[in-house]
């Protein structure tokens, strides 16, 4: 059983702050073409703008922020790119599990593991192991993962597990085998750099999550920048379905 309930099957409890949001995190590239520097330089710069949300989030009692690190599609960028982002992931997730763990930071990894190297494997393990019990905000990276991918994966563990089934399958049924059967779906969507796509990312969480697109880069999205996308949030009127009469008449 899934611990939180479908917002196309029940309605969801709305708050002023998001209790999960989900980022895209576009425009590093761009960021250091503007500067005449190597892609790679905004990628490194990006990191740290990662710490500067978690920090911004764990202030607001934000529940749960999911992050889109590397998608299932990334593998086409060149090699070279490729080979640093695999690199980087390694060193941030050494150099900040520590920090994440003394501040109550839950981290977990969603994705296919299967073209990852073992040494970062079993580093994504061990970080995910050291922080397994912790209660404050779930940092989750989607790293190698494409929403097309959760749903198959999902789809096929379900019919495992029920052999013989001849009833058809429902939402409760296939919940619990999506990547994020433990979060509550997405308030608030965030994507930096200009772009206005979902990219393969949660397409079956994202059903009823509202989307803030902005210009700015995703190493110059600052606590100003996320403050703003706060602020659109909250200016919205999450109807799920419902009319805006029904909902001044609760």
């Amino acid at each position: 059983m899934a611990l939180f309930s479908s917002s196309t099957q029940t309605i969801p409890a709305s708050a002023e702050i998001p209790q999960h949001i989900a980022v895209i995190m576009d425009g590093n590239g761009r960021w250091a073409r503007k500067r005449f520097l190597p892609r790679v330089a905004g990628h490194k710069r990006g990191v740290e703008t990662v710490r500067d949300l978690v920090k911004e989030c764990t202030k607001l009692n934000v529940k749960f922020l999911t992050l889109f690190a590397f998608s299932s599609e990334n593998w086409r960028r060149p090699d070279d790119e490729v080979s640093f982002l695999m690199a980087l992931f390694m060193d941030a997730l050494k150099r900040e599990v520590t920090k994440l763990h003394e501040n109550n930071i839950r981290l977990i990894l969603i994705g296919d593991r299967s073209r990852f190297n073992a040494d970062l494997v079993a580093q994504i393990e061990a970080s995910e192991k050291l922080t397994a019990n912790n209660t404050g905000l779930t940092l989750t990276i989607a790293a190698n993962y494409g929403g097309r991918w959760d749903i198959l994966q999902a789809t096929n563990r379900m019919i495992a597990a029920n052999p013989g089934k001849k009833e058809p399958f429902t939402e409760d049924d296939l919940t619990p085998y999506l990547s994020m059967y433990y979060a509550a779906e997405p308030d608030l969507f965030i994507r930096t750099g200009g772009e206005k796509r979902v990219s393969n990312f949660l397409l079956w969480q994202l059903a009823y999550t509202e989307f803030y697109f902005t210009d700015t880069l995703w190493p110059d999205f600052n606590a100003k920048a996320f403050q703003t996308a706060i602020a659109s949030y909250q200016q919205r009127e999450r109807r799920f379905g419902r009319t805006s009469e029904q909902l001044s008449n609760r």
